[in-house]
């Protein structure tokens, strides 16, 4: 589309007609009178709408989290590892799907790509409702269940998509100085989709059972309404976003934008940083009811409500990371993001350690709060590293003179890549408990009698200790990256320009 010469009235920011719809042709945020008269309403106008989709997006992401947990009810008896795998694969597609999403702002703006992206929340959603409870799986093989159990759970990654295109999107309606808190909201309202989704669906899917019979051990579950209950309010979030929100033109990039991002050394030091906090935040979503019923199988057989109601309190921990996310990004705003990052960093390292005390001393409540812990200041690190992308690209920028819209169009392409590759993160940490598992799963093979079994996997419950060494030894490295790069003053004559005091 090229730039059309906008009457008046597009120049405070109004809608324009355009052969794709409405755009804003003239987007001034850093002008404080624009701000002030129009920019400020338009922005928040599209940031709820933003966070709305979001929100509901990664509801479905993590939907399988839930249901992996009562496919024992439903009669589908897995292993342990292809539980793992059902959480690791929705995970895995919607990292991938934040590069083509990122792509897709600039090619049909952020408001017709956030009405596509809800309404593709559908596919999931149906086949949850219709494939899974069938008795369509019962005549067929475990390896066969499963298969189509995957197939099933992988379409869910179309809601871990969503949020690199609508933090891209958003990026562009906010000044500088309000990014931190304006994408700390965005990321945070999506991200309560996790804790939303873990806290509702457990109780959903029970809905007609009597009280009675939820007490047991194994007992009927609805997994359908696991997916009928969000198709309300996907179709909501599609309808809002066609008719509330905007396009901006000034978000148009051009292949160039993307292709100098992955060029720069900034954009994979970030993804990198991404990976520990992000990746940590997600990561740790998707894996930890699991981890909770195989590590503590004896708190929860001694507290069924928690065990059957909330799911282990597993959404505790996303709800936490979700609203400690935009306090980050208002740290950041004041005392720079790489500060805030570096001692997130430290932070989980210290409680990750006491994690795996927890889960030696077989004392579920240090396991739990360190968790919590880890959960808050992966939030924190989540808001502080987005913080520092478009202050890098500002930065640089500066140093190099060049156009100021192409440095944001270039940090905005960042934000997608880094989202990306953050979001593996959580893929790669979902591997690693799931290799530490595969011990177990053996020896309890190997065991000869259902009783022996038991016995091997209750004998066995610090499984999860290896992984978490892993993640403990990489939080330090992260910490370590964070400090050279950015809080570090380089010496004279250095490879690498030193950002320490550049704000970031």
């Amino acid at each position: 589309m090229s730039t059309m010469t906008a009457p008046p009235a597009a120049q405070d920011g109004v809608r324009t007609p355009s052969a794709r719809g409405r755009w804003i042709d003239h987007w001034e945020p850093e002008d404080p009178t624009f701000w002030a008269r129009t920019g400020r309403a338009v922005a928040r106008r599209n940031l709820v709408f933003s966070i709305l989709a979001e929100n509901i997006g990664f509801s479905i992401w993590v939907l399988w989290t839930i249901v992996v947990l009562n496919l024992g009810n439903a009669g589908i008896t897995l292993t342990l590892s292809q539980l793992f795998w059902l959480t690791a694969v929705p995970n895995l597609v919607g990292s991938f799907l934040r590069i083509p999403y990122t792509f897709a702002v600039p090619r049909f703006g952020g408001r017709a790509w956030t009405t596509i992206s809800a309404s593709l929340l559908l596919i999931p959603c149906t086949l949850l409702a219709t494939i899974v409870p069938s008795g369509w799986l019962a005549g067929m093989s475990a390896d066969t269940q499963f298969w189509v159990l995957l197939a099933c759970a992988a379409t869910a990654g179309f809601g871990g998509g969503n949020f690199s295109s609508s933090m891209a999107n958003i990026s562009f309606f906010y000044p500088e100085g309000k990014k931190g808190l304006a994408l700390g909201l965005n990321a945070a309202g999506g991200n309560l989709g996790v804790a939303i989704a873990q806290l509702m669906v457990p109780l959903v899917i029970i809905l007609g059972v009597p009280s009675a019979a939820v007490k047991l051990p194994v007992h009927d579950v609805n997994l359908a309404y696991a997916g009928l209950v969000w198709m309300p309010f996907i179709v909501l979030a599609a309808v809002c976003a066609w008719w509330k929100m905007d396009s901006l033109t000034q978000a148009k990039a051009d292949t160039s934008s993307y292709t100098k991002a992955l060029g720069h050394g900034q954009t994979w030091i970030m993804s990198v940083l991404y990976i520990g906090t992000f990746g940590s935040f997600i990561g740790y979503s998707f894996a930890l009811p699991l981890v909770i019923k195989n590590t503590f199988p004896e708190f929860l057989a001694q507290h069924t409500f928690i065990a059957t109601y909330l799911a282990g309190l597993g959404f505790v921990g996303a709800l936490l990371g979700s609203v400690a996310r935009p306090f980050g990004g208002w740290l950041s705003d004041r005392v720079g993001g790489a500060r805030v990052t570096l001692a997130c960093f430290v932070g989980m390292g210290a409680f990750t350690g006491l994690a795996i005390v927890g889960v030696q001393d077989r004392s579920f409540g240090l396991f739990f709060a360190s968790y919590m812990a880890i959960f808050v200041l992966a939030g924190m690190g989540n808001g502080s590293t987005y913080r520092m992308i478009p202050a890098i690209f500002a930065e640089l920028g500066r140093r190099e003179g060049g156009d100021p819209i192409a440095f944001k169009r270039r940090a905005a392409a960042v934000i997608g890549i880094a989202g990306a590759i953050g979001a593996f993160g959580g893929f790669l940490i979902q591997v690693a408990f799931r290799q530490a598992s595969l011990d177990v799963a053996a020896a309890v093979k190997a065991a000869a009698t259902p009783a022996e079994k038991v016995a091997v996997a209750a004998a066995q419950a610090d499984w999860s200790v290896p992984a978490l060494w892993v993640f403990l030894g990489s939080y330090g490295v992260l910490a370590l990256v964070t400090w050279v790069f950015y809080l570090r003053k380089a010496p004279a004559g250095a490879r690498v320009p030193s950002l320490a005091t550049a704000g970031v």
